[in-house]
């Protein structure tokens, strides 16, 4: 699939209650503000946290779904980290293509969770190819 600017793309995601768990095991990330709903209550979260390169990654899917589901067109991925996301509710990706150039797509995202935004500022560019 060929991206073209003005693209909008969006992509839901709703993490299960044990998506921190496994990827505390896949990262090494053992925090327990992501493994503990005790002690996350404890520190003053709401529970426990979705680690934020998980969500790095939906952005990362996001964009590469957009490129016809190829990760490899993936060259570069920047963001902005900003709220906790939670398990079990809904993460809403949400993106415009912004140019297409020489063959390679700029496309801005975002992740939102209700009314937190988790990821603003994303970049990714793509080979459009």
């Amino acid at each position: 699939m060929g991206l073209e600017a003005g693209q909008k793309l969006e992509l839901r995601v709703t993490p299960d209650r044990y998506v921190t768990i496994r990827y505390a095991g896949a990262s090494g990330d053992f925090n327990p503000i992501h493994i503990d709903e005790q002690f996350a209550r404890e520190v003053g979260l709401p529970g426990r946290i979705l680690h934020g390169l998980w969500s790095m990654a939906q952005v990362a899917r996001a964009a590469t779904d957009a490129a016809g589901g190829d990760p490899l067109a993936l060259t570069e991925l920047s963001v902005q980290f900003r709220g906790l996301g939670r398990p079990e509710q809904e993460i809403v990706l949400s993106g415009v293509v912004e140019s297409v150039d020489a063959g390679v797509a700029s496309v801005k995202l975002e992740a939102r969770q209700g009314d937190s935004r988790l990821v603003r500022g994303a970049v990714a560019r793509l080979r459009a190819g």
